[in-house]
């Protein structure tokens, strides 16, 4: 595995010019960006954006989305920029997206805990000056409202993080997202809504190990995954992104600890 040799004497001040004129006038120049950013360790990112930010009164991270996209973008800010800063980051890029990335959003929402979706969430206010849950709120026309429920949900949650189960409700609630799964084809809209409405209330208030319980009950009594099942089934953006939220961050595995009936 290659080993980042960063330069001892590096001047912050020197990089930041060189990144001002990789990026200024028509064009972007990605290879000096990579020959600096690429070559520097943590802490002499940190200090390369703070310098920056002195010299020309400018956000570096806020240029370079304006410059940069794609894979390369998104490389880039796992590399330079501390995790709730990065998730924050890319959950911007993702709402900004005309590619439809809600997967991105449910990814973020489902694989933190508790507290690291709360540090996301406070530096997504401070650099955008708004919440991450109104402007998922606020996601284009084409989004279902079932979906946009489902994503402010999950990034607004704040789950509880122990270890405690409740057999009886795994039960109930298996059933409910059994029936749920079963009747999304139907054509009585009121029900399809309100199974919808059950499938969000589930997936973003339980903990996740009470999920997990949810989740292996309803493999039990059906004698498939829920997730196997939502893979076969999904056929719309909504029930492609329940399928993502179920596959995160809650491997169905069988916890044995606190179970309470």
């Amino acid at each position: 595995m290659a080993t980042l040799v960063a330069p001892i004497n590096h001047s912050p001040q020197e990089d930041a010019e060189a990144l001002w004129k990789a990026v200024k006038g028509w064009g972007t120049n990605e290879k000096a960006i990579i020959a600096i950013l690429g070559h520097r360790n943590a802490s002499q990112r940190q200090q390369i954006i703070q310098a920056y930010q002195d010299i020309h009164q400018e956000d570096l991270i806020k240029r370079l989305e304006s410059e940069i996209s794609g894979d390369f973008e998104r490389a880039l800010y796992r590399w330079i920029l501390e995790p709730a800063e990065r998730y924050a980051v890319l959950a911007n890029v993702a709402i900004k997206s005309a590619n439809n990335d809600h997967h991105v959003i449910v990814e973020i929402a489902c694989v933190l805990e508790p507290e690291e979706l709360l540090a996301v969430r406070h530096a997504y206010h401070n650099r955008y000056k708004h919440s991450l849950e109104e402007d998922v709120a606020a996601l284009p026309a084409h989004t279902t409202s079932h979906l946009r429920q489902l994503l402010v949900g999950l990034v607004s949650s704040f789950r509880y993080a122990g270890d405690e189960i409740n057999a009886r409700l795994a039960k109930s609630e298996a059933d409910i997202l059994h029936e749920a799964i079963k009747h999304k084809k139907g054509t009585n809209h009121e029900e399809i809504g309100t199974n919808h409405e059950e499938i969000i209330r589930i997936l973003t208030t339980r903990s996740k190990t009470q999920l997990v319980a949810t989740f292996n009950r309803y493999r039990d009594d059906n004698g498939i995954s829920i997730s196997k099942k939502l893979l076969d089934e999904a056929s719309d953006d909504f029930l492609k992104a329940v399928h993502v939220a179920n596959t995160l961050g809650v491997p169905e595995i069988v916890p044995r600890n606190k179970i309470s009936p």
